[in-house]
């Protein structure tokens, strides 16, 4: 790679560079007129220069090390996310709209405010993911919702909790597009949608837990009357694990050249070995924000195939993790078998995310296909829900179709994946995330208002609505899917009238990747 030096470039041999750090800011231009920094430079070049100098061996030990230390606390940092944000509709059952005095959509209301607040702050969070330490920041995010979901236990009225909610939006934001930045500084292309649905997967795994615990406080509640109410006995658990998980990711998380877990050689070897996915290292773009690839972000398809998936999932997520306790309420169960029977649908959750991660891993070109599949099962289960009688000899066949809904979040979390994969830029990939961000939480506002009081407990009208919403994601996904094939079509052509070997294909791929080149100008980025 060649670089016009805006001042002399500090140069570093192979085995003495400190990549730990940012020893030198200064910037330097790149052949394609990218502005990057010097650390950047020496990084990438000392990536691309070592990428054959470690043994295959070598790199499997190290990603089973990362493996075995990143991705456990990745899943339980995700899930307590997930448990914080959707522990709501647990308090629900446990009386919290009648401990606070809500009526109306106020309930609604709390869901409302908490994705304005994450989608307003998507945008400056994610930029200041791209500048900082990485690990760090999701570290300190994660310390104070904790500190927010905790206080909400000794609410008793309605306007705080609003304020609270807000609040809880407004740092939660970071995790989703932080955890995905993580994974593709240190994984492979073809890795990413198997590492990424590991910690997604605590979506489900860890609500196993999460729930038992919450049945085991609402049963104590239960036998005290008058006591401690079991949703404020529920916040502080749910704000509790947060912190303690908040105090173990300040130790452990980040990217290859932040976490200390990593020796100089491992840290080399981590940026090499990722080389070959044609977009840099983790540094790779950090201190630079490019006007041009916002541009670009905005007229690549990709983004808005991006944004219709995120929000038609979102509408489905934002409707079933509000009212979905509600609803399953109405099927003829008693709050305690709710949660109760609500495990088995985190079980096969789970299942469907090993199904899914394992295959796609090992078959190229299936993770779409299966983004797809997903859509099918809930389209089906919700439509049951809705359109069966309300009779009480019903109700097993309807919490079979409230059952199979769960694999509705395999296109949106997939899709997020896909942002590693398949954009280069970091200022791109920071911009298509947070549009994917915002259209989450719109969708999610938008399927928590298709749920209407007046139509409560059953709330058929919103069912169908976003049984609606998941007809349209598979259109949308088969859309994407031959638009993606008609892009790499093109590219191949092209690469074939250019003559050059693979060799020359892989090495150019790289180096323009290791310049934040991005998806679009790079032609060997497939």
């Amino acid at each position: 790679m060649s670089v016009i030096p805006q001042e002399e470039k500090t140069s570093h041999h192979l085995t003495d560079v400190d990549i730990a750090g940012y020893p030198d800011e200064k910037q330097v231009i790149a052949e394609n007129g990218n502005v990057v920094t010097v650390n950047e430079v020496n990084v990438a070049e000392e990536a691309i220069l070592a990428e054959g100098e470690f043994t295959e061996e070598e790199y499997k030990k190290l990603r089973r090390k990362v493996d075995m230390l990143l991705l456990p606390l990745m899943w339980v940092c995700y899930g307590i996310q997930q448990t914080d944000k959707t522990g709501l509709g647990t308090m629900n059952l446990y009386g919290v709209q009648k401990s606070t005095g809500m009526h109306g959509n106020q309930y609604s209301l709390l869901t409302v405010m908490f994705y304005a607040a994450y989608a307003l702050f998507e945008f400056p969070s994610n930029v200041i993911l791209q500048r900082f330490n990485m690990g760090k920041t999701l570290t300190i995010y994660m310390f104070f919702w904790g500190i927010i979901v905790l206080c909400q236990a000794f609410l008793n009225s309605w306007a705080p909790f609003m304020v609270l909610r807000f609040l809880q939006g407004a740092f939660e934001c970071t995790i989703s597009p932080g955890f995905n930045l993580i994974i593709a500084s240190w994984y492979t292309t073809r890795e990413h949608n198997a590492r990424s649905l590991v910690f997604q997967s605590a979506n489900a795994g860890w609500g196993i837990v999460v729930d038992l615990t919450m049945y085991g406080i609402g049963r104590a509640a239960q036998k005290n009357p008058g006591g401690f109410e079991a949703w404020r006995g529920i916040a502080i658990f749910l704000g509790g694990q947060t912190l303690i998980a908040a105090a173990v990711a300040w130790f452990m998380l980040g990217t290859p050249n932040e976490v200390r877990w990593l020796n100089k050689r491992e840290k080399l070897m981590a940026c090499a070995r990722v080389m070959s996915n044609n977009a840099g290292t983790d540094l790779t773009g950090r201190k630079t924000w490019k006007w041009d690839q916002v541009k670009e972000a905005f007229m690549d398809p990709v983004m808005y195939f991006q944004f219709v998936n995120a929000f038609l999932s979102s509408v489905c997520n934002g409707a079933i993790t509000t009212f979905g306790t509600v609803i399953n309420k109405s099927f003829g169960f008693s709050e305690s078998e709710v949660i109760l029977y609500s495990i088995p649908r985190s079980v096969v959750s789970v299942l469907w995310f090993v199904v899914v991660g394992y295959t796609t891993s090992k078959i190229k070109g299936t993770r779409m296909y299966f983004m797809m599949v997903s859509t099918i099962f809930p389209f089906t289960g919700l439509l049951m829900i809705a359109l069966l009688p309300s009779e009480t000899h019903y109700r097993w066949i309807k919490w079979f179709g409230y059952l199979i809904t769960t694999t509705f979040v395999i296109p949106l979390f997939s899709a997020w994946s896909l942002i590693s994969s398949n954009t280069a830029g970091r200022t791109k990939r920071s911009v298509i995330s947070s549009m994917c961000f915002i259209a989450y939480c719109t969708g999610n506002i938008a399927g928590s208002q298709v749920m209407k009081a007046k139509d409560a407990p059953h709330y058929i009208p919103g069912t169908i609505a976003i049984a609606a919403c998941m007809g349209g994601e598979f259109i949308t996904i088969v859309c994407w899917r031959l638009y993606l094939g008609w892009v790499n079509r093109r590219k191949t052509r092209a690469i074939a009238e250019m003559g050059l070997n693979q060799e020359e294909i892989e090495r150019k791929g790289r180096e323009l990747g290791a310049e934040d080149t991005t998806d679009m100008k790079n032609p060997f980025f497939m």
